[in-house]
């Protein structure tokens, strides 16, 4: 083994994911309060609704021109301009009440998501060995996955015991020590000329190769982000005892210990095996939180997630850079994350839709029949995703 294989952390490696975990706190910190925020300057439910959706529409819409921008300007440039605009927004929401400004705001921090988003994990893609691409991405997704468990918790209690501009403050002081970290980034991956030079001209709104990765990992989110969003009323419509908001500290925890102990497996396990211990898993996850009358049913529950699409989230990313050459790995990740945007919009809908139609009891099974889907798109794509 090499010496070059085997040196996975080089201090730009560890840069970079210091900044993914800070760039994400920001709006991991903004995202569960800021329609409370808008409903108390004024803002009715529906538009606190659009509000808080923004970032994610915005989000959305802008992830092509993020893909074709990474691949073919500076990552630290585009990483640079991404963070600013996220203290921008983050500055924003704590000295405005006006909901428009709010709104601004939001399309700006949108704005700033997605350019970072992309960049970053495309910047960390092109410091790994490329045989090192699936543990490598796998950690990062880690670091990605701490922002998302830890911001909300910190949020909520920021919230609740002192006011929603501490929660802004907190999220722009994160902004600014992203800033501060990837000035010390060594290698900022800068397209080289010859690579600008026959690069295709015009914008291209996917990699078609990792469409089916992302649909995939689409229908593996959307339990997670309707979980997200709805664990709570769940809870309390069912009568469950056990607590609610012990459930994603749980679920990040176990998420913690298996990407650490799987973060080899995601270099040498082929994606095929990974897809069905990852559905086996996921249907697991929905099964406990199917019936979450004690705290083991709460551990099966968060543990299938983890092991379900928390996994998933890592190796299908490291999949979607190993399907294309390296000169199309920004759009490549814009497309992967067009799949997990599809799954934050559409999984609360889903959710909301199930729980108007159909009694709360029925909301895990319901969605259960995301796991089949998945069979059928793997199915018709095993090839391309041999």
């Amino acid at each position: 083994m090499s010496s070059v294989k085997t040196r996975l952390y080089t201090k730009d490696v560890k840069l970079v994911l210091a900044a993914s975990f800070f760039y994400l706190m920001s709006p991991m910190l903004i995202n569960p309060v800021i329609a409370g925020f808008a409903t108390s300057i004024g803002a009715s439910s529906i538009l606190a609704g659009v509000v808080a959706g923004l970032m994610n529409l915005t989000s959305l819409l802008l992830r092509p021109l993020a893909g074709n921008l990474t691949d073919r300007v500076s990552k630290y440039h585009l990483t640079l301009v991404g963070g600013i605009l996220i203290l921008i927004a983050s500055l924003g929401y704590s000295v405005t009440d006006n909901v428009a400004l709010i709104m601004v705001c939001r399309v700006i921090n949108g704005l700033g998501y997605t350019l970072c988003s992309v960049c970053m994990a495309t910047w960390m893609a092109s410091l790994l060995p490329a045989d090192r691409i699936g543990s490598g991405m796998g950690i990062y997704g880690l670091a990605n996955a701490l922002g998302m468990a830890i911001g909300p918790a910190v949020s909520v209690y920021l919230y609740e015991h002192y006011s929603y501009q501490s929660v802004f403050w907190l999220a722009a002081a994160f902004s600014i020590l992203m800033l501060i970290v990837i000035q010390f980034v060594g290698n900022r991956s800068v397209p080289s000329p010859a690579y600008q030079e026959n690069k295709p001209r015009g914008l291209r709104l996917v990699q078609p190769k990792v469409v089916p990765v992302a649909i995939i990992l689409m229908l593996f989110s959307l339990p997670y982000f309707a979980t997200q969003t709805y664990i709570v009323s769940y809870i309390a419509h069912r009568h469950f005892a056990v607590p609610a908001g012990v459930f994603f500290p749980v679920y990040a925890v176990i998420l913690l210990v298996m990407r650490i102990v799987l973060r080899d497996a995601f270099d040498h396990v082929p994606f095929k095996k990974f897809i069905w211990i990852c559905l086996g898993c996921n249907l697991l996850g929905l099964i406990g939180l199917t019936d979450l009358s004690n705290w083991f049913m709460l551990i099966v529950g968060a543990f299938g997630l983890a092991a379900g699409y928390g996994l998933m989230f890592s190796i299908c990313q490291a999949k979607a850079l190993t399907l294309v050459p390296e000169s199309d790995h920004g759009l490549a990740n814009s497309t992967f994350y067009i799949g997990v945007d599809l799954g934050m919009s559409f999984g609360p809908m889903l959710a909301g839709v199930i729980t108007t139609v159909l009694p709360w009891a029925w909301f895990y099974p319901v969605m259960m029949v995301t796991l089949p889907l998945i069979v059928v798109v793997y199915l018709f794509c095993r090839r391309a995703l041999a």
